[in-house]
């Protein structure tokens, strides 16, 4: 007897599982992706900050060729997103820890909290760059 047929030789219908076309993206689901997209983003660039450490260590020519690829224009756009997916992923690990007490479940309040976590993340971003711009201007 095969999966598709029912013992008497005719197909029977059998459950489709939902595909993801026909959900509608909502912000807590958004979240959700964003949040394993910033962790697989926080493990590449740990590479980059062990890449900078061990140049550190190793030599004046690898420092310098390491603070030159980090003060590159792409450089830069990389420790931006560095940055953010940092912040971002922190924030949403300290929203995890608030709801695992069993706080902040309702719906209208993780809604809230997803969006709210985005601004927060894009403000707390350009706020430590400014903060490193200030400090590295020494002003």
């Amino acid at each position: 007897m095969s999966d598709t047929t029912n013992g008497t030789g005719s197909a029977k219908a059998r459950p489709l599982s939902p595909h993801i076309s026909i959900y509608k993206p909502i912000p807590t689901m958004v979240m959700s992706i964003v949040h394993r997209i910033t962790g697989v983003a926080l493990y590449l660039g740990t590479l980059l900050v062990a890449w900078w450490l061990i140049a550190a260590a190793s030599s004046e020519a690898a420092f310098e060729t390491a603070n030159w690829f980090f003060g590159s224009i792409i450089g830069r756009l990389v420790l931006l997103g560095y940055t953010w997916a940092l912040i971002h992923h922190m924030l949403g690990g300290i929203k995890h820890l608030i709801q695992d007490t069993g706080a902040g479940l309702e719906k209208d309040f993780t809604t809230k909290m997803a969006k709210l976590q985005v601004v927060a993340s894009l403000i707390l971003t350009v706020l430590v760059w400014i903060v490193g711009y200030a400090v590295r201007m020494g002003g």
